[in-house]
């Protein structure tokens, strides 16, 4: 089989290439091959009452398949340069934040029309934070929810389906680089393309390296970071939430100087396990209708962690501290933060009377024996700075599950065309090592689609 496009991944960055390359010539002939399962088939058996944990499912259906890991997600695109990729530092940042605006249209024609965009620009809580060691990172941010997010990508598929093929359940075992383009090779059988377009995301980041290392593209280590999901009452946070939703706050240690950051901010949501290469980790998820709200308020605390030479494993480590937890605990752990900082074991006893009751049935245990203690000193400190801008942060009762991790590709070496050293192979999204976000992977599959185009 020949097609003018192959794009490798149907999340963000891939399904943005593929409805840009449309738009731009309806003449093309485009195949997306990805790993996971159809929108409609993508359900985590894990309902809280039979199935309460992961049971590991050959492919995640909450990480991979049509949306990639972001179906499920928030949908939160934040538009800035600020945070969520250096996909500025390739096309400019004026590009940049102009591909984002471009995608935040299109999510509105496609159901997002009637959601909030929220912005930091002139808030009051950039100088309470200043004033508390604490910094407010600009942005403006589109707040989907899960419902809405799900239902935006039904209707971008309804528009893409019969332009281009899709192959789900197709896991791409190999790229070949052949005298007229590519050859991509699946188990069943191989299929060629003048050009190629992958978007494999942060669970494809294993795969990512072996295809890198056959084609001769040279990588460098990026980040891994490491953490905890913070589960408080909703009312906590609401006088932030209500007026940001997502406030991204960065806070510098006395102890070790490290950033520990906000991220993934969920006001009313839910805690949730995701499958990354077998590791169970966490996550959280928020919904925008009102009918599928907590009372919680859900968020990751991340210590990013870089390594020198001669480590260059920064995924495996992060990786061996999932593996850990998941020892301990047969997945992910939760802890009360009055206990961690007394020195003790949550237990059943204790969780049961906490006045913060926990959305993910997760197993009471000890923190203290998961994370490297720097993270967790971290971590403790953040905690408290938090509580001076948002008073009960610190709470005996606020729960820390853990681990939530956060892995980012081998930055992948590519040019201000996001094209590797083979001509015609374009490596965009998370998986590019460049973006870490779905504001920023859409701008980019957007980019590389006009690029073809031209």
């Amino acid at each position: 089989m020949k097609y003018d496009v192959i794009i490798i991944g149907a999340g963000p960055g891939g399904i943005f290439s593929a409805y840009e390359l449309i738009k731009r010539n309806e003449k093309l002939k485009i195949a997306v091959f990805e790993s996971g399962y159809s929108l409609e088939k993508r359900r985590c058996p894990i309902d809280g009452k039979k199935v309460k944990s992961c049971v590991k499912c050959p492919v995640c259906a909450i990480m991979s398949g049509f949306g990639g890991a972001g179906a499920f997600s928030d949908g939160k695109y934040n538009i800035t340069n600020d945070f969520g990729g250096t996909l500025y530092e390739y096309i400019g940042r004026k590009e940049a934040l102009s591909l984002m605006r471009y995608v935040d249209e299109i999510n509105m024609s496609h159901g997002g029309g009637d959601t909030k965009m929220y912005s930091t620009a002139g808030t009051q809580f950039k100088k309470v934070c200043l004033q508390n060691k604490l910094k407010l990172l600009d942005a403006s941010v589109r707040h989907l929810g899960t419902d809405i997010n799900y239902v935006v990508l039904e209707k971008l598929y309804e528009e893409l389906k019969d332009q281009i093929e899709f192959h789900f359940q197709s896991p791409v075992e190999e790229i070949q680089a052949v005298k007229e383009g590519y050859r991509v090779v699946c188990k069943e059988r191989s299929y060629e393309c003048g050009k190629c377009i992958i978007s494999v995301g942060r669970s494809g980041s294993k795969w990512m390296e072996t295809v890198c290392r056959s084609l001769g593209i040279e990588t460098k280590s990026n980040r891994v970071d490491i953490g905890v999901r913070v589960e408080l009452p909703a009312v906590v946070f609401s006088h932030l939430t209500d007026e940001l939703y997502e406030s991204k706050i960065v806070y510098r240690t006395e102890k070790f100087e490290d950033n520990v950051r906000t991220f993934c901010m969920n006001p009313y949501g839910i805690v949730v396990n995701e499958n990354t290469n077998g590791i169970i980790t966490v996550n959280g998820h928020s919904y925008e209708g009102q009918d599928k709200r907590t009372e919680n308020t859900n968020f990751a605390l991340l210590v990013a962690k870089h390594f020198s030479e001669p480590f260059k494993d920064s995924n495996g480590y992060g990786e061996s501290v999932a593996r850990l937890s998941n020892m301990l605990g047969g997945g992910v752990i939760v802890q009360r933060f009055g206990d961690l900082v007394r020195g003790r074991r949550t237990n059943e006893k204790r969780l049961e009377e906490s006045t913060v009751v926990p959305t993910l049935a997760a197993t009471p245990g000890d923190l203290s024996l998961v994370l490297p203690k720097r993270i967790l000193d971290g971590i403790i400190e953040m905690v408290y700075a938090l509580d001076k801008i948002a008073p009960g942060t610190a709470n005996d009762d606020t729960l820390l599950y853990g681990v939530e991790v956060k892995f980012y590709n081998m930055e992948v070496e590519i040019d201000k065309n996001l094209e590797s050293r083979h001509k015609g192979l374009y490596i965009i999204g998370d998986g590019s090592g460049v973006t870490h976000s779905l504001s920023h992977a859409s701008a980019s599959g957007v980019y590389v689609a006009r690029r073809i185009a031209e």
